[in-house]
C-alpha cells in the first residue's frame, strides 16, 4: 500500500473517530475495562440484533441500538478476562507487568465493529480529532469473518495485530492484504479438506449446499467445491441464506431442497443465517436428509434442541478441538449482578439467566422487566457454565496467551521459562507493529498441552473433532466420532463409524445422483446433467471393466477376448480348419472319393489299354494325368489342420505343381487332337513332327516353369504359419500367410494361363469329325475350370477366418472333379456300359480311312 492511500484511509479513519466521539458523547457504550501497564482490546458480538444500523452521512446520526443477549459471545468475553488475570498472577509470564483489558460489543454487525474498534485504537473520546497512536497493543476479535474482513482491512494501515478465535474464512489468509490478522482457529481451507475428506469416505457424490450470503459462506463453499472435485463430487444446488431476509427467500430455499433429489447437504452458514431456515424445514416436516454443518453451528446452542433434531438429526460435521479448563467454572458461577454492579453487562446476563434485572439498572428498565429480589436461583447445568466441552472459548484463551508470549520475548529478550532475565525494551516502547512482527514467529506448548503458532498465513495447525448429532436422555448431545489433523501438509481424518447415528437410519445414506455403475459397464454422461449424472453402458465386445464406476472400458490385449459379463479378459480360441470338424470331415472325404475315384479310372484304364477307346485318347497322357488328378485330388489334405511351417509351404506348392502338371497334360492331349486333325489333310505331317517325344516334352516344359516358381517363392519369401487377430472377432484364425501375394498369385496365374491356351485351342478343335472327338470334353472342362477360378478370387478374398482355407479347397476339389468328369467319365461310360461301341469302326466313325 503506498503512502498517499495510508494518508487517504488515515483521514477516513479519524473522520469515522470523530462521529463515533460525538455520539459517544451522547450515548455511552457498555464496556469491560480493565486498567494495565500493556493494554489488550477485544469485540465480541454479546449482542444479537442491531436496529437502525445504517449508514448515513448526517451530522447527527441514529444512536444504534443493539438488542437481545448472546451468552456464548459473553462467555467468551468472560474468558479473555480469565485469561488475562491468570497471566497477571503468573510469576514466569510479563512478572511485574501487568495486562489491562476495554472489550466491547460488535452487536454482530460489521458497521458496529469497526466503530468498536475505531473506539479502541482512537484512545480518550474527549481527545480532538487526530490520528493518535493507538493505546492498545494488539485485538481480540471478532467471532465473524464477514466483521473480521472489515477490521483487519481497516486496522492494516495502523500495524494493529488481531487474533480471531471463530473468523474461519480462508480469505483472511491473503497476507497481502490483510497482514496483522492471525487466528487460532482453523481457516475454512482445513474445514474444506477434512469436509472433502468426509465426503470421500462415504462415497457421496452428489450433494446439496446451503451458504450465508457473505464472505464467509461464499469462501467456504467455493474451497469445499474445489476440493470435491477432485474426487468426482458433483454440486446439486447452492442456497442462499442470511438472518436479515425476509421469509420469501428462506422459503423459495426449502422449496429448492424439496424438489431436489439430493440426500446429504452441506450448510456453510453461522448459526445465526441457519437457524430461520431450521425452523421452517421442521415446520414443514423434511425429513430424511443428512445433514453436514459448518463448524460455526454444529455446537451452537440454539439449534440442537430435541424439537429440531427430528429434522436435524444425526447432523454431522467438525469442530475445533474441545479443551477443559475447571478453573473457570468457578469464576463463571460467581458471575453475579451484586458481586460486580459496576462490570459491563453482567445486568443484561442476569437477566438471560434468572429472568429479572437488579434495581440498580433500573434506567434500562422496560414494563416487561422484572425486578429482581436477590433471591434468584441459578440453573448451574446451563451449558454457559460448562467447562468441560470449551471449543471457540478455549480459542480465545490461546489468543491471549499467544499476545502475552510475544509480550514477553520482546520486554525480556526471551521465550517464558528461559534463564536469562534482561529487558530489552521498556513497556513504553512496545508498539503494535512489533507485537505484529513477533505473532509471526511465536511458538509454545500452552497449560493444557496443545502447541500454539501460527503459519506463514497466520493461521494455526489444524486439528477438528468429527461431532455427531444423538439423542441421548432427551437431549441432543455432540457425541465425537472421529478426528481430522493435518501435519507437514498431510491430512489423516479417522472416524470411528460404529458410533455414528444417521439422520436417514441406520443405513449409510446414499447420495448419487446415479448408481455406480457395476463391473462390465462404463459410465457415459447425460447431456445437459452434471458428470454424476450418468447411464451405465456395457462395454464393447473385447473390452472390459473390472472396477466399479470406470469411467471408461479398457481394451484386452490382443490374444484375449471379454467374457460374457465383460469384467475380466480370456484367451481367444483358436480356429483353423480341423479334420475333427464337420466341415473339413467332409472336405476330406470328397477328396479321398475323389481321388479313390481317378485311381479306378486309371486302373480301369490300364485294364482296357488295349481297347480302342483307350488307344485312340493317347493312352500314355491320359494314365499321366489321372496320375496329377489323384495328387489334385489329395493335395486339399495339406489345407487341412493347424498350420505348421512344412505344412504351408507344401500346401501351396504342391497345389501349383500338381495343377501345372494337369494342365499341362489337358494342354497335350488337345494339341494331339488338334495335331491329329490336321495329319488327315493331304500332305500334312504334322502328326509325325508331334510323336509322344514331344508330349512329353510339353508336360515337363510347362510342369518345370511352375516348379521355378515355386522354388523362387520358398526361396527369396515363402508360407509361414500366421496368427489373425481381428478386435471384432473373439477367435484367433490359425492360417497360412502366402508370404508374398505375387508369388501366390504367380503360381494361380500361370494355372489360368495353361487353362486359357487349352481352352482356346480345345474351343478351335470341337467341331472335328470324330465320332468321339475329345476336345468337346476337354472345352466343358476347361470352361468348369476356368469358371471356378474366376469365381474363386473374391470368394477367397472376402471369407473369414477358415471359411478361407474352405473356399480354396472347394476350388481345387470343384476343378479337379470337372476335369476328371468331363475327360474321363464318357470313355468310362463306354468302357464299362456300351462295351459294343469300343471297337475302331465306332470310333473312327466318318473319319476317312488314313485318319489317325
Amino acid at each position: 500500500m503506498d503512502m498517499l492511500n495510508i494518508l487517504n484511509l488515515c483521514f477516513l479513519l479519524c473522520t469515522q473517530i470523530c462521529f463515533a466521539c460525538e455520539r459517544l458523547g451522547r450515548f455511552e457504550m457498555q464496556d469491560m475495562f480493565k486498567e494495565g501497564d500493556i493494554m489488550i482490546g477485544g469485540i465480541f458480538p454479546i449482542s444479537i440484533k442491531q436496529e437502525n444500523d445504517h449508514a448515513s452521512f448526517e451530522i447527527k446520526p441514529p444512536t444504534p441500538q443493539c438488542n437481545g443477549f448472546d451468552l456464548r459471545a459473553f462467555r467468551w468475553a468472560r474468558i479473555m478476562m480469565f485469561a488475562i488475570d491468570e497471566i497477571n498472577r503468573d510469576d514466569r509470564l510479563l512478572p511485574n507487568i501487568s495486562l489491562g483489558y476495554r472489550i466491547l460489543d460488535s452487536c454482530f454487525s460489521p458497521a458496529n465493529a469497526l466503530r468498536a474498534a475505531l473506539t479502541l485504537v482512537s484512545g480518550s473520546e474527549q481527545k480532538e480529532s487526530q490520528c493518535y497512536p493507538p493505546p492498545i497493543t494488539a485485538l481480540v476479535a471478532e467471532s465473524g469473518s464477514t466483521q473480521s474482513l472489515v477490521l483487519a482491512e481497516a486496522l492494516a494501515p495502523f500495524r494493529v495485530p488481531m487474533v480471531s478465535h471463530f473468523s474461519t474464512c480462508a480469505c483472511l489468509s491473503d497476507k497481502r492484504k490483510y497482514p496483522t490478522f492471525f487466528r487460532t482457529i482453523p481457516s475454512d481451507y482445513h474445514e474444506a479438506k477434512a469436509l472433502a475428506l468426509l465426503v470421500k469416505q462415504y462415497g457421496w457424490t452428489w450433494i446439496g449446499t446451503l451458504q450465508s450470503d457473505n464472505e464467509y459462506g461464499q469462501y467456504g463453499i467455493a474451497g469445499f467445491t474445489k476440493e470435491v472435485q477432485k474426487y468426482g463430487v458433483c454440486i446439486a444446488f447452492v442456497g442462499k441464506v442470511l438472518r436479515t431476509y425476509p421469509q420469501s427467500k428462506i422459503l423459495e430455499v426449502v422449496e429448492m431442497i424439496k424438489k431436489s433429489s439430493v440426500k446429504v447437504i452441506l450448510a456453510v452458514v453461522t448459526e445465526g443465517d441457519l437457524y430461520p431456515l431450521m425452523q421452517e424445514v421442521v415446520r414443514q416436516n423434511i425429513t430424511g436428509i443428512q445433514w453436514i454443518a459448518s463448524v460455526p453451528w454444529i455446537t451452537a446452542d440454539k439449534p440442537t434442541t430435541p424439537e429440531m433434531f427430528k429434522s436435524f438429526g444425526g447432523t454431522i460435521g467438525f469442530m475445533v478441538r474441545k479443551t477443559t479448563i475447571l478453573k473457570l467454572g468457578h469464576v463463571l458461577k460467581e458471575l453475579n449482578p451484586y458481586q460486580y454492579p459496576e462490570s459491563g453487562f453482567v445486568s443484561d446476563f442476569w437477566e438471560t439467566m434468572v429472568g429479572c434485572r437488579p434495581i440498580s439498572s433500573v434506567n434500562i428498565l422496560t414494563n416487561s422487566t422484572k425486578i429482581c429480589t436477590g433471591d434468584e436461583k441459578v440453573d448451574y447445568t446451563n451449558k454457559f457454565y460448562d467447562v468441560t466441552q470449551l471449543g471457540a472459548s478455549y480459542k480465545v484463551h490461546q489468543a491471549v496467551h499467544a499476545i502475552a508470549h510475544v509480550l514477553h520475548w520482546i520486554v525480556f529478550c526471551e521465550r517464558p521459562g528461559g534463564n536469562v532475565s534482561r529487558k530489552c525494551l521498556n513497556v513504553s516502547e512496545i508498539t503494535p507493529e512489533l507485537v505484529t512482527e513477533h505473532l509471526k514467529d511465536v511458538h509454545f506448548v500452552d497449560a493444557y498441552g496443545e502447541e500454539v503458532y501460527f503459519d506463514q498465513n497466520g493461521d494455526p495447525p489444524a486439528s477438528f473433532e468429527l461431532i455427531n448429532w444423538q439423542l441421548r436422555e432427551g437431549e441432543v448431545q455432540h457425541i465425537p466420532v472421529g478426528h481430522f489433523s493435518s501435519a507437514n501438509g498431510k491430512y489423516d481424518l479417522v472416524i470411528h463409524k460404529d458410533k455414528i447415528v444417521w439422520n436417514t437410519g441406520n443405513l449409510i445414506p446414499k447420495a448419487v445422483c446415479s448408481e455406480i455403475c457395476p463391473h462390465g459397464t462404463r459410465k457415459a454422461p447425460i447431456k445437459g446433467l452434471p458428470v454424476c449424472c450418468f447411464d451405465c453402458i456395457p462395454c464393447a465386445d473385447g473390452s472390459i471393466s473390472n472396477t466399479t464406476g470406470a469411467a471408461d472400458c479398457i481394451t484386452c490385449p490382443i490374444e484375449y477376448w471379454s467374457n460374457k459379463r465383460k469384467d475380466s479378459c480370456i484367451m481367444k480360441i483358436t480356429e483353423f480348419l480341423s479334420y475333427t470338424e464337420a466341415m473339413g470331415i467332409v472336405l476330406v472325404a470328397l477328396s479321398l472319393f475323389g481321388a479313390g475315384l481317378a485311381f479306378s479310372v486309371m486302373v480301369l484304364f490300364i485294364h482296357f489299354r488295349e481297347t480302342p477307346i483307350v488307344k485312340a485318347n493317347n493312352s500314355e497322357l491320359s494314365l499321366l494325368l489321372l496320375v496329377s488328378l489323384i495328387y489334385c485330388f489329395l493335395c486339399p489334405l495339406t489345407f487341412i489342420g493347424e498350420p505348421t511351417v512344412w505344412s504351408c509351404m507344401l500346401r501351396h506348392t504342391a497345389f501349383g505343381v500338381t495343377f501345372a502338371l494337369c494342365i499341362s497334360c489337358v494342354l497335350g492331349k488337345t494339341i494331339v487332337v488338334v495335331t491329329a486333325f490336321r495329319a488327315t489333310l493331304p500332305g500334312n505331317n504334322v502328326a509325325g513332327k508331334f510323336g509322344p517325344a514331344q508330349q512329353r516334352g510339353i508336360v515337363c516344359s510347362c510342369t518345370a516353369i511352375q516348379i521355378v516358381i515355386c522354388i523362387l517363392w520358398l526361396k527369396i519369401k515363402p508360407p509361414f504359419p500366421d496368427k489373425v487377430f481381428e478386435q471384432r472377432n473373439k477367435k484367433i484364425i490359425l492360417e497360412c500367410n502366402t508370404g508374398s501375394d505375387a508369388a501366390f498369385y504367380s503360381v494361380l496365374g500361370y494355372v489360368s494361363l495353361l487353362a486359357v491356351i487349352c481352352l482356346v485351342l480345345a474351343f478351335l478343335a470341337r467341331k472335328l469329325p470324330d465320332n468321339f472327338n475329345e476336345a468337346k470334353m476337354i472345352t466343358f472342362s476347361m470352361l468348369i475350370f476356368c469358371a471356378v477360378w474366376i469365381t474363386f478370387i473374391p470368394a477367397y478374398i472376402s471369407s473369414p477366418g477358415k471359411y478361407t482355407v474352405a473356399v480354396e479347397i472347394s476350388a481345387i476339389l470343384s476343378s479337379a472333379f470337372g476335369l476328371l468328369l468331363c475327360i474321363f467319365m464318357p470313355k468310362c461310360y463306354i468302357i464299362l456300359i456300351k462295351p459294343e461301341k469300343n471297337t475302331k469302326k465306332h470310333v473312327m466313325g466318318k473319319i476317312p480311312k488314313h485318319g489317325m
